[in-house]
């Protein structure tokens, strides 16, 4: 997209028309200034907390790559979860890889046998599991299902041989599509010894 040339002593408006300086308020003019202004230094911030974030995995990765060393390891800092704590236990720091996933085919078998479990149980089947079962298996606007709650059926003590079937065809039907790791930081209060997040959340500050 070519960015249009703007006359000295012009504007533009929202449809990209030009218009004369002198012809925007000065509310206007000060809005502008306002957010121009904070968008800077948001972006400024931006680009330091994906710098510091970068920093901190690689950090983390090295150390552990280090720790494991002294044992004659060598497994690859970028993997699995990790809890660092410090000497004195009032920093903690948290990094997580969470795995992405889907279910295949399988999981239409799942719920035919679960569907066929319940028509079984009609009589004395609780309707809070049946609840359970129903939420678990809705559909969101993108056509997919709550992760989640599917992996919840399994916790449920039902001794039944075709719902262990469908849990297992649940278990089969897993497909890991990729990863995304989190790290989290935290602080222990000293009054009540729990450990507080260290938000990076603008919204939780």
């Amino acid at each position: 997209m070519t960015q249009q040339h703007i006359p000295a002593g012009y504007v533009t408006d929202a449809r990209g028309r030009l218009v004369p300086e002198a012809m925007v308020k000065p509310v206007d003019q000060l809005r502008d200034q306002t957010i121009g202004s904070l968008i800077g230094e948001a972006k400024r911030l931006q680009s330091a907390l994906a710098e510091f974030k970068n920093r901190t995995f690689t950090d983390i990765a090295a150390f552990v790559e280090t720790s494991n060393e002294q044992y004659g390891v060598k497994v690859g800092g970028n993997k699995g979860n990790i809890t660092l704590i410090t000497f004195d236990g009032r920093y903690k720091i948290v990094r997580q890889i969470a795995e992405h996933i889907q279910f295949d085919e399988r999981l239409q078998a799942a719920k035919e046998l679960i569907d066929e479990c319940i028509r079984e149980w009609t009589a004395g089947s609780s309707d809070k599991i049946k609840a359970l079962i129903n939420e678990a298996f809705q559909v969101d606007k993108e056509g997919n299902v709550n992760t989640g709650r599917i992996l919840g059926l399994r916790r449920l003590a039902i001794e039944d041989p075709k719902w262990a079937t469908a849990m297992r065809a649940i278990v089969d039907s897993i497909r890991i599509t990729g990863s995304k790791p989190y790290v989290r930081f935290y602080e222990r209060d000293e009054g009540t010894e729990q450990y507080r997040p260290i938000s990076l959340d603008l919204a939780a500050i």
